[in-house]
């Protein structure tokens, strides 16, 4: 009888296991057939604007409503020069925390300041715009932009004049705003690193800092990486707080002071007054042209996390 009733019970239990598995099989299937409706649906709205001004619309730089003259480069340039400036300055900034995090001394501070870290995250886009235009940019034009431009503005990356509204304004809102997921998602992949293996590099007579830096974070490079791909897509696609800030220019120019547009940005600022059938039809164009940025990054992303893992030793 007991047989039975355990023969019967683990069957069920399978029974369970198969029916969990189906279901996470179907809902894994669902995610990408979304995004290939959803990419199917822009394209059908966007198709106008993809005859009339086919590849060219890649690579073309005027933005020109009343004339109809279309290009998506500039704001390709914004996009990825804020999100690059966003993570030059978040990356070492996230993973310094994430190491400060992982460590188990002193612990009541190190989860406050998790906390706090972490609360960056429920901040609305809106609130980080309005802090940026009003509190970081006449700050960053006082005390950095302004003497940074007259002292190596012969550089082209520094050269003015300087604004409040700015690619370099823009990327510093953009570092602050993806640092939680930078540090958050370092912090665990970090803590994951086998004990043993700081245990082993303080018994050879390393210190707590070349543990740290030659074995700790080399074993966890693949997930930092993993880690820094998620935050520069974050930044690939905000839209409000960049809006704010950035000085929404259709511009192409090295220095960082100069303003800018990225591709969301645009979309948001003009989708509601644009009119006739190119017109629309060029935003949506920009939406399909922001997701192929973003597959190129993760698809690139994807291959380099493939490469670092197998040059970290087991």
């Amino acid at each position: 009888m007991i047989g039975r009733l355990s023969l019967a019970w683990g069957g069920a239990r399978s029974r369970r296991r198969d029916r969990f598995g189906t279901g996470t099989a179907i809902a894994a299937g669902i995610a990408p057939l979304l995004v290939v409706l959803i990419v199917v649906v822009i394209a059908q709205q966007a198709a106008p604007a993809i005859q009339h001004y086919g590849w060219a619309f890649l690579v073309h730089t005027a933005w020109n409503p009343v004339t109809l003259d279309f290009g998506a480069l500039p704001f390709i340039y914004g996009t990825l020069a804020t999100s690059f400036i966003a993570l030059l300055i978040a990356l070492p900034i996230g993973v310094g925390v994430a190491v400060f995090l992982a460590e188990p001394s002193a612990a009541r501070l190190r989860s406050a300041i998790g906390i706090g870290v972490e609360l960056l995250a429920a901040i609305p886009s809106v609130v980080y715009g309005i802090w940026g235009l009003y509190v970081l940019a006449p700050w960053l034009l006082t005390h950095v932009d302004r003497p940074v431009s007259a002292r190596f503005g012969n550089l082209g990356i520094f050269e003015g004049p300087a604004r409040q509204t700015s690619l370099f304004t823009a990327g510093i809102v953009l570092a602050v705003m993806i640092l939680p997921t930078l540090a958050a998602v370092s912090r665990e992949v970090i803590r994951a690193v086998p004990g043993g293996l700081r245990e082993s590099g303080v018994a050879l007579g390393a210190t707590w800092w070349e543990t740290t830096w030659r074995l700790v974070l080399r074993a966890a490079r693949p997930g930092i990486f993993g880690a820094t791909v998620l935050a520069f897509g974050r930044a690939l696609g905000e839209t409000v707080a960049v809006t704010m800030v950035i000085g929404n220019r259709p511009e192409i120019r090295a220095a960082i002071f100069a303003p800018g547009y990225t591709l969301a940005s645009v979309i948001a600022n003009e989708f509601t007054e644009a009119t006739g059938q190119l017109y629309p039809a060029a935003l949506l164009e920009l939406g399909l042209v922001l997701m192929l940025v973003t597959l190129i990054v993760n698809l690139g992303a994807l291959l380099m996390v493939r490469l670092v893992g197998k040059e970290v030793p087991a």
